[in-house]
C-alpha cells in the first residue's frame, strides 16, 4: 500500500475519475461508500498511469453507438421460446468416463429438440486446469478462450482402441455419485495420448491433418502458449514439484519468454503439438455437437455461458500478462448476503489494453464462445460498464470500481454477435447501476430474471411484470433445484457450514415462507392447481409433483423471449450444484444427475415438465 497521505485530494479525485475510478460509490442498500486513495492508486497503478495527469482523458460514459445492437433472430421477436440449462459434466450415461462429454451432449440435444425446445444451455466449457483436475469450478478457468478437453468423447474418435482402457478405473468412475476429477483426468490423458500417438504417426497428407495444421495456424500464438502452459504444468506435477499456477512454479519458469520456457518448448515439442491436438478435437466435438442441436430442432442451438474473468495464476495471465490488471482482484461489495463483501479471486482485463489494440483481444475472446454458440450468457454482464476490483491482499471493505469504455465493450460484443449470429444474453443479478438495465435493451442484450430474486410486493408475485427482454430460469447454479429450495436446504447448510447465524437462517426461513406462500398464491389465481396439498407453515414442506408442474408452467408463461428449465429439476434431484463460500465442505461442481441422459425421455416427470411447458410455448411450425 502506498503510505501517501490521503489528504487534500480534490485534484487526485478528479484525475482519478478522469481514468474511470470513482471515489465512491452506492452499494445495494443505498448507502453511498468511499473507496480508499490508496485502492485508487493501486487501480492508476494497475492501468500503468504513472503521472497524474488528465491530458487528452475522458470518463467513460454508458452509452452505445450507432450499430450496437446485439443479433436477435427473427422468430424470438415474434415467438417466445424455451429450452434446457445444464452443467455438462453431470450428465451421467452408461457410455461415458464418469464425467459428462459432447458425444452425451448431442443425446440431451436429440431428447430437448423432441419435446419441442429451442436451446440447451451449458456452464462455461473454458479450458481449466489438467494438473490440478481438482479446481472444478466452470466460473474460474484458466483460459476462457479455449475448451476443457476433459468434455472430449474419448471413445468417439479415430484411432481409439477399446484395448487401451483401464476398465477397472473406468467402472469406478462411472459407478461414482460424484466426479473424480484426478481419475477421469488420469484415464482420458492416457488414452488420447495413445491416439495422438497414431494419428502423429499417420499419412500427414490426409484431410485431417491438414485441417489440424490450419487450426493451428487460425489460432495463432496463443494457442501455442496455451498448450505450452498445460505441458511445462503436467511436467512439473509428474516431478512433484509444487504444481499449482504459474506464481508457485520454480522462478525459471513464471515467465513464457524465459531460456528455461524455451528449452522446454524444443525439448518437449512434442508434448506441446499433443496440447494443441487436444484443443483441435475438442472443437471439432463441440462444432458437431452444435450441429447436431440444430439438426434436432433447436433453432437457437446451444447456449453458453462466459465466465466474468480467468484465475490469476492461469494460462491466459501466463501467456498475456499484458491484457490483465496486475495486483488487483475482482469481486463483489459488502451487501446484506455478504457483509465483508466477496473476493472472486479472478483476474480483469485493462481497459486501456483493450482500447490500445482497438478492442482486438476483446473482439477474439468472444469469438472463441461465440463460434460454436446460439446465445451466449454473459456472467456478471454488469462488467461491460464496471467492475468491482480490491488490491490482491486486501478485503473487499477497501475495494472500488473501475469503469469501462462501454461504447467499445458493446459496439465490440454487436459486431462478434453479428457476425456469429449469436444472441447476448446479460446476467444482470446483483449491484446493477441506475439506467444499466435500459442500456441493456437498447443494445438488444436480453435480461436474466431469475423467479427466487424477483420482486414480491404485498405478498403477491406478479408473473406479467416479469421483464419481456429477458431470458427467465427458476434458479441458478448457486442454488438447489427447486425440491432442495422449497425445503431451505442452501439455508440449512448456510448455517450448517457457518456461512450464517442461527438469527441470519431464521430470518432467511421466514423470508422463504413468504416467497413459497407467494407462489402458491400466483399458481392458485393462474388456475395452476385446485388446492394446495400440505401445509406451508414448516420449513420442511415437500413441495407437491403438482405444485411442482405447476411453477414450471408459470415459468412459461412469463413475458420473457426465452425461458431455460434446469436439467435437475427436469430429473428430480434436490442437491445444489455448488454452495458459495465453500471449498471442501461441500462437493462443488462435481455432483452427477442420478438420473443416466438414456432414462429422461421416458421419465415421468420430465415428460409431464415439458409437455407444460411446451404446451405455453409452442414451437411455430
Amino acid at each position: 500500500m502506498s503510505s501517501k497521505p490521503e489528504t487534500d485530494t480534490s485534484n487526485f479525485d478528479e484525475i482519478a475519475a478522469l481514468h474511470g475510478i470513482p471515489a465512491t460509490y452506492e452499494d445495494l442498500q443505498g448507502q453511498v461508500r468511499e473507496v480508499p486513495v490508496s485502492t485508487r492508486r493501486r487501480m492508476l497503478k494497475a492501468l500503468g498511469v504513472n503521472e497524474l495527469s488528465s491530458a487528452g482523458v475522458s470518463p467513460p460514459q454508458m452509452e452505445i453507438g450507432e450499430n450496437s445492437r446485439c443479433y436477435l433472430p427473427r422468430f424470438l421477436e415474434e415467438e417466445r421460446v424455451w429450452g434446457i440449462s445444464l452443467q455438462l459434466y453431470e450428465l451421467r450415461s452408461s457410455r461415458n468416463w464418469g464425467i459428462g462429454d459432447f458425444a452425451d451432449l448431442k443425446v440431451v440435444c436429440e431428447v430437448a429438440g423432441a419435446a419441442g425446445a429451442d436451446f440447451v444451455g451449458l456452464s462455461p466449457l473454458h479450458a481449466l486446469f489438467l494438473a490440478e483436475p481438482s479446481r472444478c469450478s466452470p466460473y474460474s478457468p484458466s483460459n476462457r478462450k479455449f475448451l476443457n478437453p476433459l468434455y472430449i468423447a474419448v471413445d468417439h474418435l479415430p484411432g481409439f482402441d477399446e484395448a487401451w482402457v483401464d476398465r477397472e478405473l473406468l467402472a469406478g468412475l462411472r459407478m461414482s455419485g460424484t466426479i473424480d476429477y484426478e481419475g477421469v483426468t488420469t484415464l482420458k490423458l492416457s488414452v488420447l495420448r495413445k491416439i495422438w500417438s497414431r494419428f502423429r504417426e499417420g499419412d500427414a497428407r490426409t484431410d485431417e491433418h491438414e485441417d489440424f495444421a490450419q487450426f493451428c495456424i487460425a489460432r495463432g500464438d496463443e494457442l501455442h502458449k496455451h498448450a505450452l502452459f498445460d505441458a511445462i504444468a503436467l511436467e512439473l506435477a509428474a516431478r512433484r514439484t509444487r504444481a499449482g499456477g504459474w506464481p508457485d512454479w520454480p522462478e525459471e519458469y513464471r515467465t513464457q519468454d524465459s531460456e528455461a520456457v524455451r528449452c522446454f518448448e524444443w525439448e518437449r515439442r512434442d508434448e506441446v503439438d499433443f496440447h494443441c491436438w487436444l484443443q483441435w478435437v475438442a472443437s471439432k466435438q463441440l462444432a458437431n455437437a452444435a450441429d447436431h442441436a440444430r439438426a434436432s430442432g433447436l433453432r437457437i442451438g446451444l447456449y453458453f455461458d462466459f465466465a466474468v474473468g480467468e484465475a490469476p495464476d492461469g494460462s491466459s495471465t501466463w501467456s498475456r500478462p499484458d491484457l490483465v490488471l496486475p495486483g488487483l482482484r475482482v469481486g463483489a461489495p459488502p451487501d446484506m448476503f455478504s457483509t465483508s463483501g466477496q473476493d472472486w479471486s479472478l483476474t480483469a482485463l485493462s481497459p486501456k489494453a483493450l482500447q490500445a489494440q482497438d478492442m482486438v483481444p476483446y473482439d477474439e475472446l468472444l469469438d472463441a464462445s461465440m463460434r460454436y454458440s446460439g446465445a451466449l450468457r454473459i456472467d456478471h454482464a454488469m462488467g461491460l460498464w464496471q467492475l468491482f476490483l480490491l488490491p490482491e491482499g486486501e478485503t473487499p471493505a477497501v475495494g472500488g470500481y473501475l469503469r469501462y469504455p462501454f461504447e467499445e465493450m458493446v459496439g465490440t460484443l454487436a459486431k462478434v454477435s453479428h457476425r456469429r449470429k449469436t444472441i447476448v444474453i446479460g446476467e444482470d443479478l446483483g449491484n446493477v447501476p441506475t439506467g444499466f438495465r435500459e442500456v441493456m435493451e437498447e443494445a438488444g442484450i436480453l435480461g436474466y430474471r431469475v423467479f427466487y430474486f424477483e420482486p414480491i410486493e404485498d405478498g403477491i408475485f406478479d408473473v406479467s411484470r416479469v421483464l419481456g427482454m429477458s431470458l427467465a430460469c427458476l434458479s441458478t447454479h448457486d442454488l438447489p433445484p427447486l425440491i432442495g429450495w422449497w425445503r431451505g436446504d442452501d439455508i440449512l447448510l448456510a448455517e450448517e457450514f457457518a456461512l450464517t447465524d442461527r438469527a441470519g437462517a431464521a430470518v432467511s426461513m421466514q423470508e422463504r415462507q413468504e416467497r413459497r406462500s407467494a407462489f402458491m398464491r400466483a399458481v392458485r389465481e393462474a388456475g395452476l392447481v385446485d388446492d394446495p396439498v400440505g401445509s406451508l407453515s414448516e420449513p420442511s414442506v415437500a413441495i407437491s409433483e403438482e405444485v411442482f408442474i405447476a411453477l414450471h408452467r408459470l415459468l412459461a408463461r412469463t413475458p420473457s423471449r426465452m425461458v431455460a428449465v434446469r436439467l435437475a429439476d427436469l430429473a428430480g434431484e434436490d442437491r445444489a450444484t455448488n454452495v458459495p463460500g465453500t471449498s471442501d465442505a461441500y462437493p462443488n461442481w462435481q455432483l452427477k444427475l442420478r438420473l443416466p441422459i438414456e432414462e429422461l425421455a421416458g421419465s415421468s416427470l420430465f415428460t409431464r415438465i415439458v409437455d407444460a411447458v411446451a404446451f405455453e410455448r409452442p414451437k411455430r411450425v
